[in-house]
């Protein structure tokens, strides 16, 4: 049986996506949140260069810019790399990150769930391809 690749494979939300919200969300993941020291670093009204503005925020606004089936996706992905659902099970998976979505918005949800970068990046290798290999 060949490997599913991204022309193969429809998710709902595309690979490069999700790769790209898996390096935030480890990114975000790898640091505690620290107070910014006085008088070091940038002024204030200086803009930071991107590499700099990944933190929760930023990683919440990039989730909650997606589209709706996006989102439930994007759980649905979260969910498979937890252990919920096996691959086989991708209509489930999304049929419940749907439900889901409904009562609680998808940041908050993903945001709360442990290493959910981990997890993306587990859901994606569910279906047999690895999240490094993704081109960003």
């Amino acid at each position: 049986m060949a490997e599913p690749t991204d022309d193969d494979l429809d998710l709902g939300i595309s690979l490069e996506t999700v790769a790209t919200l898996v390096d935030h969300a480890r990114a975000v993941q790898g640091t505690e949140i620290l107070e910014p020291d006085a008088g070091e670093g940038t002024e204030p009204d200086e803009p930071a260069d991107s590499e700099d503005e990944l933190d929760e925020d930023s990683l919440r606004a990039a989730i909650l810019a997606l589209n709706d089936d996006e989102q439930a996706a994007l759980i649905a992905l979260a969910l498979v790399g937890r252990g919920d659902y096996t691959a086989e099970e991708w209509d489930d998976a999304l049929a419940q990150a749907a439900e889901r979505e409904n009562d609680e918005d998808a940041a908050e949800l993903l945001l709360n769930m442990d290493n959910f970068g981990d997890l993306l990046a587990e859901g994606v290798a569910a279906f047999g391809l690895s999240i490094e290999e993704i081109e960003r």
